[in-house]
C-alpha cells in the first residue's frame, strides 16, 4: 500500500483520533530516547569508573527538576495550551542530548565533566516530565465524558506502550554505547528526534487542554482529597521501584554477574517490554474490557489499587530473602524481578487510569501535574536512595527498602475512594 493511501486513510479517521495518534508517537519517540539516554549514562560511566553513587547523583537534577517541572508544568499546560508544553518538552530534550555533544576542552574547568552532565541531565528531566503531563492530561479531552472503560483502555494502551518503548531504549541505549561509542550514539538520537518535533510543532492540534479561564498560579497544588491520596500513594510506589532500579540493578548485573553491555541493556530492555506490555492489557486483567465496542466489566477504584500493591509488596521481599541466603541468586532475582514487573505495571496503570479519572474536566493539566510531581518525587528519593544504600549495603538492602515503602503505598491506599469517580 503505498504511502500516500495510508495518510488518505489516516486523514479519514475522526479528530480525536488522529490527535491521539500523534500525542502517542510524541510520547513513543521521546521515550525512546529517554530509555537510550538513561541507559548510556550509566554503562558509560560506570566504564569511567564512577562509584554508583555518583552515578546516581548525576540524575539528581533531573529528578529534582522533574518535581518542579510536574508542579508548573500542569498550570503551563492550563494557560499554554496541552500543545506548546509537548512541543516545548521535545525541543527541550533535542536541545539536552545536544549539549552532551559539546567537547569538555571547549567549557570552563568548573563546568566541564560532571555538572555539564547534570546539567544537560536536569534539561532532560524537565522535558521529559512536560511531555507526559501532555501527553495523560490530553487524554482525558479526547475521551467523551462519562465512557470511563474507554479512558481505562486509551490511558493503559498510551501508559504501556511508553514503557514498551522505554525497555527498547534501554536495549538501544546498550546496544548504540558497544556499536557507535557514546558521543555519535548521542548525535544519532538528537537528529532522529529533532525531525520528531518538526512534525509535532506542524501536526498538533493548537490550544488543546488550554482552560477557558486562566487559573492563578496559587492553584497549582490540587484541592482534590483524592488527587492528593493518591499522588501520596504513587510517591511510595515509584521510590519503591527506583530504590533498586535505577542504578543498583544495572551496576549489579555488571559487576556482581560479570554481564557486559549487551547483556545488561538487552535484560533491562525485554524487563521493561514485558512491563509495557502487561500495562496495555492491565484492564482485562483487572476485569474491565471491550466486547463489540461496549465497556465490560467494573473500573477499578481505590479498593483495587489496594489490593495490588498489597500483592507487590510479597515480591521484593522474597527476592531479598534469597539473595541474602544465596537461594540460586542469579536465577532467583531474575524470575523474582519479572513477577515484580508485571505486578508493578498493573498497579501503575491503576494508578494512572485513577489520576486521569479523579481530575478535573476544567483544569486536567493541573491535577495531573501535580500527581506526576509526586511521581517524580518518589523517583528523586528512589535514585538518590538507590545509590547510597547499594553503595553502602548492597542490592538486598534496596530490595527490602522498596518492600517497605509498597506497605506504605498499600496503607495510603485504603483512603482512595471505593468507586470511580465521573
Amino acid at each position: 500500500m503505498s504511502a500516500a493511501k495510508h495518510f488518505d486513510q489516516l486523514m479519514q479517521l475522526p479528530a480525536a483520533v488522529r490527535q491521539y495518534l500523534l500525542i502517542t508517537f510524541n510520547y513513543w519517540s521521546f521515550t525512546l530516547t529517554d530509555g537510550a539516554l538513561r541507559m548510556l549514562v550509566v554503562l558509560h560511566f560506570h566504564d569511567l569508573g564512577y562509584s554508583p553513587l555518583a552515578i546516581a547523583m548525576l540524575f539528581l537534577f533531573y529528578e529534582i527538576f522533574g518535581v518542579v517541572t510536574n508542579l508548573l508544568g500542569g498550570y503551563l499546560g492550563a494557560r499554554l495550551g496541552l500543545n506548546r508544553t509537548m512541543n516545548l518538552g521535545l525541543g527541550m530534550q533535542v536541545f539536552a542530548l545536544a549539549m552532551l555533544l559539546v567537547p569538555a576542552a571547549s567549557l570552563p574547568l568548573w563546568l566541564a565533566g560532571v555538572p555539564w552532565v547534570m546539567a544537560a541531565q536536569a534539561l532532560s528531566g524537565v522535558a521529559k516530565d512536560l511531555n507526559k503531563m501532555s501527553a495523560k492530561s490530553a487524554i482525558k479531552l479526547l475521551v467523551p465524558k462519562g465512557e470511563q472503560g474507554k479512558l481505562y483502555k486509551w490511558v493503559a494502551l498510551l501508559t504501556g506502550s511508553k514503557n514498551a518503548l522505554k525497555g527498547a531504549g534501554f536495549f538501544l541505549g546498550g546496544a548504540l554505547l558497544a556499536l557507535l561509542g557514546f558521543e555519535l550514539a548521542i548525535a544519532t538520537m538528537a537528529s532522529m528526534l529533532g525531525l520528531v518535533w518538526l512534525l509535532s510543532l506542524v501536526m498538533l492540534k493548537k490550544d488543546l487542554g488550554k482552560a477557558k479561564n486562566k487559573p492563578k498560579f496559587t492553584e497549582i497544588f490540587s484541592k482534590s482529597r483524592s488527587v492528593n491520596i493518591l499522588s501520596a500513594a504513587r510517591l511510595f510506589l515509584f521510590a519503591a521501584r527506583d530504590v533498586w532500579f535505577v542504578v543498583a540493578l544495572p551496576v549489579y548485573l555488571a559487576s556482581k554477574f560479570g554481564w557486559d553491555h549487551w547483556a545488561v541493556g538487552g535484560f533491562l530492555a525485554v524487563w521493561v517490554i514485558g512491563y509495557g506490555i502487561v500495562q496495555t492489557l492491565a484492564p482485562k486483567i483487572t476485569g474491565n474490557h471491550e466486547h463489540q465496542g461496549l465497556a465490560v466489566g467494573a473500573v477499578p477504584d481505590g479498593r483495587s489499587a489496594l489490593i495490588w500493591a498489597s500483592l507487590l509488596a510479597f515480591v521484593p521481599a522474597l527476592i531479598a530473602s534469597a539473595i541474602q541466603f544465596s537461594f540460586y541468586p542469579e536465577a532467583s532475582l531474575l524470575l523474582g524481578l519479572m513477577l515484580f514487573g508485571a505486578l508493578f505495571a498493573v498497579n501503575s496503570s491503576l494508578h494512572s487510569y485513577l489520576i486521569v479519572s479523579y481530575a478535573s474536566e476544567e483544569a486536567v493539566s493541573l491535577d495531573v501535574g501535580f500527581y506526576y510531581m509526586a511521581n517524580a518525587m518518589g523517583r528523586l528519593v528512589g535514585t538518590v536512595l538507590s545509590g547510597l544504600v547499594y553503595q553502602a549495603y548492597g542490592l538486598a538492602a534496596c530490595l527490602w527498602i522498596s518492600t517497605a515503602f509498597i506497605g506504605i503505598t498499600a496503607m495510603i491506599s485504603i483512603k482512595l475512594p471505593r468507586q470511580a469517580v465521573e
